[in-house]
């Protein structure tokens, strides 16, 4: 069997006035309303009853002895914001009466009060009141469904760009697989910048910035030839600007992804050089983007460190050595001593895990 449900809780009203004749009338009357009533014969004794019991309305009178109706709305809706108060007033304190609603009062009845007007005032300031606590709710349902779902597209729109990104990742890996000599190599550079970030100080959402965009540096090849690309000698001056638009196309197909940011920008300069000289703006200096500046210097490592067509590799030493050469003219110098501290930090860790090793006999 179903339970039945439990009665409604009685509305709660204090009735506030010092004439005992009218409290006391006004208390039966809306005692016969099935309200559960509340009397007090001053300001003082109608917020204590606020405090001990609340309420959802108060009929107040605005002259009594001692405080006064005017002086007890605030205090009364700073005790419980959502209590109605409807003032009793004589006809000569029509002023006063405007001055409680302007503090917060809902409406004034002119006494002697007719019990049908009482009733309409009652009725109204009620519905009133649900109202503005239902629009509250309302109001904090939806901003709370609101912070919900951003938060919701905030995720998905996360997994949406992370896809993206390792998406375009994936296609730089099947574009270096056809080559031997550039087999891995986005993923190295990436590594090398990173390590260039951190030691440069920067932030790690800045560092993870210029990871990707080293990642993504050679996006642009795909448009690139694969008879340049894979040209064992020297490139001809057609070959050679055909090659520099890689760096346009790639900032060209990365450009519509906005979560990306300045990683466009760190693609389009990787070929910038610190003395101008570079591709394919001819930026100088810290014009150009520092991200820019890290991984052509991450990159002119890895193409000394590594078997090319036209070079056999160097060891992290020598290469450190050549590129101290290009320091001021195609590298930052601040960037190439950020590079060269971590060579060296990665030989020492190198060195000292080979010294821990057990010898061999």
């Amino acid at each position: 069997m179903s339970s039945t449900p439990p009665p409604p809780t009685p509305v709660r009203v204090i009735v506030v006035d010092d004439e005992e004749a009218l409290r006391n009338a006004l208390s039966q009357y809306l005692r016969y309303r099935r309200f559960e009533v509340a009397a007090a014969a001053n300001g003082e004794g109608a917020l204590t009853a606020l405090r001990a019991g609340g309420a959802s309305l108060m009929l107040l009178d605005v002259r009594m002895p001692g405080q006064s109706g005017v002086d007890v709305v605030p205090e009364a809706l700073e005790i419980d914001p959502d209590l109605a108060i409807i003032m009793l007033t004589a006809v000569t304190d029509a002023t006063t009466a405007a001055v409680c609603m302007q503090r917060g009062a809902y409406d004034y009845l002119t006494k002697p009060i007719e019990l049908s007007d009482l009733g309409a005032a009652v009725d109204r300031a009620l519905r009133r009141r649900d109202t503005q606590i239902q629009n509250r709710n309302i109001s904090s349902w939806l901003k709370e469904e609101v912070t919900r779902q951003t938060a919701e597209l905030r995720t998905k729109q996360r997994r949406v760009e992370q896809l993206t990104t390792a998406t375009l990742e994936a296609l730089i890996n099947a574009l270096e697989a056809k080559s031997d000599f550039l087999s891995g190599h986005s993923a190295r550079v990436a590594a090398y910048c990173a390590n260039i970030a951190h030691e440069l100080g920067m932030r790690d959402d800045e560092v993870e910035a210029v990871r990707i965009a080293a990642r993504l540096h050679d996006l642009g090849k795909i448009a690139v030839r694969e008879s340049v690309l894979e040209k064992k000698g020297p490139l001809t001056p057609e070959e050679y600007e055909h090659v520099k638009r890689h760096v346009t196309i790639g900032a060209q197909i990365l450009e519509p992804l906005s979560h990306l940011g300045p990683i466009v920008e760190f693609v389009r300069t990787h070929h910038e050089h610190w003395d101008g000289s570079g591709y394919p703006d001819g930026q100088s200096g810290e014009a150009i983007p520092l991200g820019g500046r890290i991984i052509g210097a991450a990159e002119i490592y890895d193409a000394l460190t590594t078997t090319r067509p036209y070079q056999e590799k160097m060891d992290p030493d020598a290469a450190v050595d050549r590129m101290r050469m290009l320091s001021g003219s195609v590298l930052d110098p601040q960037v190439m001593e950020a590079f060269a501290a971590t060579v060296a930090r990665r030989q020492m860790l190198v060195f000292l895990h080979d010294e821990d090793q057990p010898e061999v006999r």
